[in-house]
């Protein structure tokens, strides 16, 4: 009897098993379609199959067939970026320059409120913000101490906005009571004190909405010795919340996550570096800065030549500033970031690239004026180059004008300073003939004027930025 069960069960697998077999061996030899098809679902299934992550350091990046928002991946629009934080980094507006008969120098400023923008806070990531002349932050307004700032202020928002802004002023000029309903429009106008580092930022309730939509930037006033010549850069810390839960979405430093982790920011070695670092973070009590594998000497608020101690991590409460100052001694990448682990892995996170000297034979120079040693005349836009050639006891500076809408400029140059190996300052000798003007008419875009009598440029720090609408000088070329 179990024989029997046992036959019969055998012969109906049998029987089940032939068709399936057929099949298979019918789909196999039929040029492979069968095999084919599978092929190409596994193949679908790859494509679809996502990377996700990778960005910060020590996580690998996750595999994922389902939708990802991931603001590294995904592809911005460019045009639509909030900001430019390459260009945000190293850009000092100086203002429209009158000099007055006692040697003050005015310098005239417009800031534009709008809160109407949508903008690309992260890419694929789109936010209503509100601004100051279209960017988050706002432009970097510099001055000399003693200069009268004036600010022509307008507000093309849907809301009462103001400026408010740090530093010793009258009450007002301070942005606080007076409310500058939409279309309306306001002067601020007072003398830069004390030199240091400032924020400024809208002072209309609710406080906490105009400032986490973005309407802030930065004043630097330098003092009128001076500082040392350094790579100078402007830092804003900030944050975005995006789903108005009054937490944080995103964290930045200069308006974009994770922006300066793929497009460091390039620095040389053994070269004096100046960061302007401004905490204007909402929402969260604290804000930090962290340096990798480096030392910086700190001066809160910029007030102050002495700086109060030598640290790698500085914290912050919203509004509070400093100025950062340090070498690296070794080239490579090298990680800045939020010592707040939720900050840095949520986009307050970057890299600083140190490379070798371009070169142990030129100087790089930044035009900051310092009126005290200028007179005014025309106005007009210039690039300094990047290098000045100091063969044979003669400089060279090389300046392109970018625009001319008066047809001749007046320059007078008389000297020229530029740093030594310890990075003081140290004149060059004049070129061997005694005329101390190098006389030029210059037309209209596009010309380079070589002035071999020892140009005068003052308070050099920027490496080769351009700078436009902010040098006056005068004499003759």
């Amino acid at each position: 009897m179990k024989l029997s069960r046992r036959f019969v069960w055998s012969l109906t697998a049998i029987i089940i098993l032939i068709p399936i077999v057929t099949v298979i061996a019918t789909k196999t030899t039929t040029d492979g379609q069968w095999y084919s098809a599978v092929s190409t679902m596994a193949k679908n299934s790859s494509e679809m199959t996502k990377s996700v992550g990778g960005h910060t350091p020590g996580y690998p990046s996750i595999k994922t067939n389902g939708d990802v928002l991931d603001p590294i991946t995904i592809p911005g629009n460019s045009e639509n970026a909030v900001v430019n934080p390459t260009e945000y980094l190293r850009d000092f507006s100086y203002g429209h320059v009158t000099k007055f008969p006692n040697g003050t120098a005015l310098r005239e400023f417009t800031l534009i409120a709008s809160d109407s923008e949508i903008k690309e806070i992260s890419p694929g990531v789109f936010y209503n913000v509100w601004t100051f002349n279209g960017t988050v932050p706002g432009p970097t307004i510099r001055a000399t101490e003693g200069d009268i700032i004036r600010i022509n202020f307008i507000n093309n928002g849907s809301k009462p906005h103001s400026i408010h802004t740090h530093g010793i002023h009258p009450a007002e000029m301070d942005g606080v009571f007076e409310m500058i309903g939409p279309q309306g429009r306001f002067t601020y106008e007072f003398t830069a004190e004390p030199f240091g580092v400032f924020p400024y930022h809208c002072h209309m309730t609710p406080l906490e909405e105009h400032i986490t939509h973005g309407l802030y930037g930065v004043i630097i006033i330098d003092p009128k010795e001076g500082r040392p010549v350094a790579d100078e850069l402007v830092m804003v810390m900030n944050g975005y919340d995006t789903d108005f839960d009054t937490e944080n979405n995103f964290y930045t430093v200069n308006g974009i996550p994770y922006y300066y982790m793929y497009e460091p920011i390039e620095v040389e070695k053994d070269k004096l570096v100046r960061i302007y670092l401004v905490n204007m973070l909402e929402f969260d009590p604290i804000n930090n800065f962290h340096l990798h594998a480096n030392m910086f000497n700190y001066y809160p608020s910029g007030t102050s030549m002495t700086p109060v101690e030598l640290n790698d991590i500085v914290t912050m409460s919203q509004g509070e500033r400093g100025i950062l100052e340090f070498k690296y001694k070794y080239t490579g990448d090298y990680m800045f970031h939020a010592h707040k682990t939720e900050f840095a892995e949520k986009g307050w996170m970057g890299l600083i690239r140190v490379v070798d000297n371009k070169s142990t034979d030129s100087y790089s120079y930044d035009t900051t004026p310092h009126f005290s040693d200028r007179d005014v005349d025309q106005s007009y836009d210039y690039q300094v180059d990047n290098t000045v050639n100091d063969n044979s006891s003669k400089a060279i500076v090389s300046t392109k004008l970018l625009d001319n809408t008066n047809g001749t400029n007046n320059l007078n140059f008389s000297s020229i300073q530029h740093p030594n190996t310890t990075t003081s300052f140290s004149p060059l000798n004049s070129s061997s003939d005694d005329s101390t003007t190098f006389n030029k008419t210059l037309a209209n875009d596009g010309n380079t004027i070589e002035n071999k009598n020892n140009p005068k440029l003052v308070s050099l720090s920027n490496f080769g930025d351009t700078i436009h609408n902010n040098h006056y000088i005068q004499g003759e070329i």
